[in-house]
């Protein structure tokens, strides 16, 4: 007998779980594993909401068989087209050579692309509605959330919304699939590392949708994304930090990242740390650039407002680790942080110069005047660092009390 998922009457999860993959499109880690999550309507018509990665295509296919026995499947709808999720698809029309694809007019251009011509399809666009018998289906069109042709589909009768990528994250669901089935500390780190890395960017466009959906005044009973848990104790938790992210909100502290060959620019980042902490600073974070990977580094600069960036001169400029955290802060479009600059240099200068370009750039808040320390930091660069330090603290201090928790 093949294990179902409920969610509500005649509403079924049939997603599946990736412990082997080792970095998600080749980039981000998956030290915890994915979830590639999939659904199953059953009415008088039956409904797909996406699939899942190729290489899962045969456990999928029988979760669908074991609820569905002999019927047929009449809709699969694709919410987005990136191949974790569009993977079956082909294996899908092999399987229910009937089904008809759903989608938006972007939609059809990505499958022609990825897999050839699988027409029929079934175009929607905003707003437009589907009837599957009791249950009827609403489209909101959620562009560059994150591909151009990303939308959510909303299960009118039972408040559910299939929100694609949106409002999920990294982790497998070891047992639970439910928000209240789940030990929720877990996945947030991994849910905002996935936000972060992947979603970041596109935090205008974030804000549109969930404004979309609530201007819809839909009330939304479960969120079932296409990574993660699915929501449905509480659901606006995670619209909520969603919405807080998107807007480039912050917690209370700092994060530390340097690059160091020989521990001289270390030994700078280590008094900061000591320094802030002693100035009530709790929430400290600090990174060797070259040895934690840039997505982790780049879910606390996410989370915290205080960075502090370190790096010694290295051929003339950045060091080489460095250049990889600022490049991907830099595309990450990451707004509002208070910053402070620290490094070191011997033969030839270029690190803290490359770092001094890059606040320029990015327009962050720089609190105080940067400090390099001549090849290791002498007592003068070290009292430099406790002022950077004293500043950055200075600064969250006088924020306290303006923070408010998203669950």
């Amino acid at each position: 007998m093949i294990h179902t998922d409920q969610i509500c009457k005649n509403v079924y999860f049939v997603g599946v779980n990736d412990r082997e993959t080792r970095l998600f499109e080749n980039l981000w880690p998956l030290d915890r594993g994915v979830s590639y999550n999939s659904y199953l309507i059953v009415d008088e018509k039956v409904a797909l909401f996406d699939t899942v990665k190729n290489t899962k295509m045969d456990a999928f296919i029988k979760k669908i068989e074991g609820i569905l026995g002999d019927r047929e499947v009449d809709y699969l709808i694709i919410n987005h087209m990136e191949p974790d999720h569009s993977g079956a698809i082909k294996d899908v029309r092999q399987r229910y050579p009937n089904v008809k694809i759903v989608g938006n007019s972007k939609t059809f251009g990505f499958i022609e692309n990825f897999y050839g011509d699988l027409s029929p399809y079934h175009e929607v666009k905003d707003g437009d509605t589907l009837s599957l018998g009791k249950h009827e289906l609403k489209f909101f069109m959620t562009p560059m959330v994150h591909w151009p042709e990303t939308m959510m589909t909303y299960e009118m009768r039972q408040g559910i919304l299939f929100s694609g990528d949106a409002f999920g994250g990294f982790g497998s669901l070891d047992g639970g699939i439910f928000d209240d089935e789940v030990n929720l500390e877990f996945y947030m780190d991994e849910i905002r590392r996935y936000y972060s890395n992947i979603v970041g960017k596109f935090g205008p466009m974030v804000q549109r949708a969930i404004k979309k959906l609530k201007d819809a005044q839909i009330p939304l009973h479960v969120i079932a994304s296409t990574h993660g848990p699915v929501w449905r104790k509480d659901p606006s938790c995670i619209v909520n930090y969603y919405d807080r992210w998107s807007r480039a909100e912050t917690e209370e502290g700092v994060v530390i990242v340097y690059g160091s060959m020989y521990g001289n620019t270390q030994k700078m980042a280590d008094l900061m740390a000591r320094r802030l902490s002693e100035k009530g600073i709790t929430n400290i974070r600090i990174y060797d650039a070259s040895k934690t990977h840039v997505s982790y580094i780049i879910s606390d600069l996410w989370r915290f407002k205080g960075v502090l960036l370190g790096s010694c001169a290295y051929n003339t400029g950045l060091f080489p680790a460095m250049q990889t955290v600022v490049h991907k802060i830099e595309n990450s479009q990451l707004k509002n942080r208070y910053l402070g600059i620290f490094g070191t240099a011997s033969w030839s200068g270029g690190g803290v110069s490359s770092l001094k370009q890059f606040a320029e750039n990015i327009k962050w808040d720089l609190v105080e005047d940067s400090v390099e320390a001549k090849s290791s930091p002498k007592a003068e660069d070290l009292e430099k660092c406790a002022l950077i330090a004293d500043a950055l603290a200075d600064k969250l201090i006088a924020e306290r009390g303006e923070e408010s928790a998203p669950c």
